[in-house]
């Protein structure tokens, strides 16, 4: 398992040099494909920093397109919540092993983040969902087959056994879905099922998904936010729905498909994403 505290302490040590009122940042987000846009919002004011992730102890540069790879830490507003974002993810299927896939969670965990919020680009199982709709993750299903927190635990940062009943907290839920409706976004909600990937899944895992309850499927979150609840911190999720599932439509599943619905959407989404962001942290 990949140690996050070197990391946690250059990262902090970055930010302090900057500007210590940054830290302990109040909202963290792990963005997903197409969803950087958000980082812009914080360096278009100027005074955000910027660390990539190659300057990072022990964190590699991302393969996938639409992940940038690096850490933005700022504020939307001067008088706003102080934010650190993380605009790109690893993968498990890109080859890193688990305990490196949520180094990134840890970290925030251990720089004082009380709030994160992971975004991520997700094919639609739900037939009532449509490319571009954005789903409010309430629970999620994990059909990888792997967990971050098998081997040694860390008891400095939660318990052996933590309780997984309520991974994405109610509070927060009930929040996002107040900010969507001030803003007049329709928000669906939903489970969110995670699959090794990297290939796409077949039509029989897609009913298969379905029968489970799962609403919407992809190749990440999970992992960041069990590592994420294991540390105590706070969790929302969001998923950009922006293809439906094999077996479910006519066209061919592509990365670039998912890419372009997420550019489509990226506007509304990044303003829904600055509104939620202002809201937890006032």
């Amino acid at each position: 398992m990949t140690d996050h505290r070197p990391a946690a302490d250059a990262v902090r040590a970055r930010i302090a040099a900057a500007d210590a009122s940054l830290l302990p940042p109040r909202v963290g987000l792990i963005l997903g494909s197409g969803l950087g846009a958000f980082a812009e919002r914080l360096t278009g004011s100027g005074a955000a920093i910027e660390i990539p992730f190659a300057e990072v102890p022990d964190l590699p540069p991302p393969t996938v397109g639409g992940h940038r790879g690096r850490l933005v830490a700022g504020r939307l507003d001067p008088e706003g919540p102080s934010v650190l974002c993380l605009d790109g993810r690893l993968h498990w299927y890109e080859g890193h092993e688990v305990g490196l896939v949520i180094l990134p969670a840890r970290l925030m965990a251990a720089l004082g983040v009380e709030t994160l919020i992971v975004t991520n680009a997700a094919g639609g199982v739900n037939r009532d969902f449509r490319p571009g709709d954005l789903m409010l993750i309430d629970d999620h299903i994990n059909l990888s087959g792997v967990s971050p927190l098998r081997g040694p635990n860390d008891d400095d940062l939660g318990p052996r056994f933590p309780d997984m009943t309520e991974a994405y907290d109610a509070g927060l839920r009930a929040r996002a879905v107040e900010v969507a409706k001030g803003v007049g976004l329709p928000l669906r909600r939903g489970v969110y099922t995670v699959l090794g990937g990297p290939a796409y899944e077949t039509p029989a895992e897609i009913r298969a998904v379905a029968t489970l309850g799962g609403d919407a499927v992809g190749m990440s979150t999970v992992f960041e936010v069990t590592a994420a609840v294991h540390a105590g911190v706070k969790v929302l999720g969001l998923s950009l729905i922006t293809n439906a599932a094999a077996g479910l439509g006519e066209d061919k599943l592509s990365h670039q498909e998912v890419l372009e619905v997420a550019a489509a959407a990226r506007d509304r989404t990044v303003d829904y994403l600055a509104d939620l962001v202002r809201a937890l942290g006032s």
